[in-house]
């Protein structure tokens, strides 16, 4: 029994490694092309009015040579649930140059979706290579998710225990933690070999530990759970309008460019664009309006809801930061502190893995405050319900018993009762 547990731990170390390698070099490049769209858009800013082009000609794309590439991360999700198909080698490059397009001309999206993209692609192609069992093929997937998060965010941990969490909310897949520690904690070493870096947030002096502190936190968290919700269903619902408004891609991102465009004039500012990191560092420094967080989630949500390329979390993570930092001053906490548990909170809220960003809290913000993270997880975890930004998760446990879909539903088909009503007059 023992060899045959040596042998499995060799094998999967190895190959979790390998995949660790292929994602963490193409973080790497990733963002290494985001810094430098990023620095282009900042020093030419008429480019934003080339957002309408640039999304009508990345759907082009898509719609002529993507086949299921378009369905991003539930596609992968997909597969793992025991899908039948393959994920095309093309998403790579597709998602890749989708993104840094998006970011280039100004779209408010995010790089995790690019990542975990690109690993599940790349983790498949390498599984056909060695013709792996279709259980061996699951875990090499969720190698690439592991690969894909912990390098582009510099988390090797929360990156192992998000691929296990990110399946079905409530159930943790284990048979798959080697290997995809070994491809997340190989894939972010890979990167910082690549001279990739990461910004660092302090969450400041933690306050001590006090019933009155502790019913603020949970107050707080309740409202990073509902703004979760809130990211999540929003950007639901206008995918589901510029479907039904505009049935051609390319029309559909075309208009969404043109949205964007709209309400930077409407709001006077460009600080929602792109991932929008220069709003986290104002949110540990100062108190912000509550209006930074709902304007954060309606360009994120008009932009991703057109087809645009880019993923989810770092939004999630300018939406979490910047509402801890306006519930401060209200709460009578510190600043840096709500915004900490706010980054990590409404990210668990829309992704439904408390462990994972329990741990992501850990990683960046340091164990003293451990305590007041895994609290703002799990409430937010609860208070968001039954939704997420991912249509393809299932549901493991529900979260209540008074409202308890079917066990292994996944989360798009608890939202068909909802469209079916909306089309009732």
């Amino acid at each position: 029994m023992h060899v045959a547990l040596l042998g499995a731990l060799f094998k999967w170390t190895l190959i979790g490694g390998l995949v660790g390698v292929l994602t963490g070099s193409a973080s790497a490049l990733f963002l290494a092309g985001l810094d430098l769209v990023t620095n282009t858009r900042m020093a030419n800013p008429w480019l934003l009015w080339l957002l309408p082009l640039g999304g009508a000609g990345i759907s082009f794309l898509y719609m002529k040579f993507g086949k299921d590439s378009a369905k991003g991360n539930n596609l992968i999700l997909d597969q793992i649930h025991g899908g039948s198909g393959a994920i095309p080698f093309r998403m790579a490059p597709l998602v890749l140059l989708g993104t840094l397009t998006t970011h280039l001309f100004g779209g408010s999206a995010g790089r995790e979706g690019t990542a975990v993209q690109m690993g599940g692609s790349l983790a498949d192609w390498f599984g056909r290579l060695l013709k792996l069992t279709p259980l061996d093929r699951k875990i090499i997937l969720m190698c690439g998710i592991s690969g894909g998060f912990g390098s582009i965010f510099g988390t090797p941990l929360a990156g192992t225990l998000f691929a296990l969490e990110v399946l079905a909310f409530g159930l943790v897949s284990y048979e798959a933690i080697l290997p995809c520690f070994a491809a997340s904690f190989v894939g972010h070493l890979v990167a910082s070999a690549w001279g990739i870096g990461h910004i660092h947030y302090m969450i400041g002096d933690i306050p001590p530990l006090s019933p009155l502190l502790v019913g603020k936190v949970v107050f707080a968290s309740i409202l990073f759970g509902l703004a979760g919700l809130l990211f999540s269903e929003l950007t639901h619902v206008l995918k589901q309008l510029y479907a039904r408004w505009f049935k051609n891609p390319v029309i559909k991102s075309f208009a969404g460019g043109l949205i964007v465009i709209a309400l930077v004039y409407l709001t006077g500012s460009r600080a929602y664009l792109g991932l929008g990191i220069p709003l986290i560092q104002q949110s540990f420094e100062d108190s912000m309006s509550p209006l930074v967080f709902l304007l954060k989630t309606l360009f994120t949500a008009v932009t991703l809801g057109a087809g645009f390329q880019g993923g989810e979390v770092t939004p999630l993570f300018v939406i979490g930061s910047t509402l801890g930092s306006a519930l401060a001053d209200i709460l009578a906490v510190s600043v840096p502190f709500l915004a900490a548990l706010g980054f990590v909170a409404v990210f668990c809220g829309a992704t439904n893995t408390p462990i994972a960003c329990f741990i992501m809290g850990i990683e960046l913000f340091g164990s003293e405050g451990a305590v007041y993270l895994f609290l703002a997880c799990i409430i937010s975890y609860l208070f968001s319900g039954h939704t997420g930004i991912y249509t393809s998760q299932r549901v493991g446990t529900a979260k209540s018993r008074l409202f308890a879909p079917h066990q292994n539903a996944s989360l798009g088909s608890i939202r068909i009762p909802q469209k079916s009503a909306d089309k009732r007059p």
